[in-house]
């Protein structure tokens, strides 16, 4: 329940930053990226499915819906310039690869001391930092290639059915009208 409340919340949120009900479901959609990761890395490692790994999940939902957002708000500014569709998404994923790319691995090697951790909390900081590492490598990974294609075909349907933003597009391309009759009066 927790889970399907904070993708939720980010939906609301990303829907007023696009001002569209489809644009978000980019981002959304990739999440599931990195929570197969979650699971891989727990699989893998013997991590039962504890309160720590759900900890992790719900972090991870936030930072993965961080990248997402940052290929998908710079592929919209490129459409809103007037690039073609797949150009701007292209363009996006190689531009924000390496901030995206520093961000995780930054992430991820901070949690190296949690994942050697010993004591009596060992087990929860094993269990945090396994999987959130995890999610985040497969969801950075699997995500450069999954937004970029998410966004296309969200924003192909939301150029099909909003008349705003087909006149975006267009008012771009058009020259703008010069009013000549004010410089002949002068």
């Amino acid at each position: 329940v927790i889970f399907l409340l904070c993708l939720v919340f980010i939906y609301f949120l990303l829907s007023a930053q696009y001002e569209s009900y489809i644009l978000p479901l980019a981002v959304i959609l990739s999440i599931p990226a990195g929570i197969f990761g979650v699971f891989v890395a727990i699989g893998l490692t013997g991590i039962q499915n504890n309160i720590y790994v759900q900890v992790a999940l719900i972090m991870l939902i936030g930072l993965l819906a961080k990248n997402a957002i940052l290929i998908v708000e710079f592929a919209v500014q490129r459409r809103r310039a007037g690039q073609p569709l797949v150009s701007s998404a292209l363009e996006a994923a190689k531009s924000r690869l390496r901030p995206i790319i520093m961000t995780s691995l930054a992430f991820i090697v901070g949690l190296i001391p949690m994942m050697g951790a010993t004591g009596p909390s060992a087990q929860g900081n094993h269990s945090i930092s396994i999987g959130a590492a995890g999610g985040m490598i497969s969801g950075v990974i699997l995500g450069l290639f999954i937004i970029p294609v998410l966004f296309v075909l969200f924003q192909a349907v939301q150029e099909k059915f909003s008349k705003k933003s087909q006149e975006e597009v267009r008012s771009y391309h058009e020259e703008p009208t010069i009013n000549h009759e004010l410089y002949e009066t002068v």
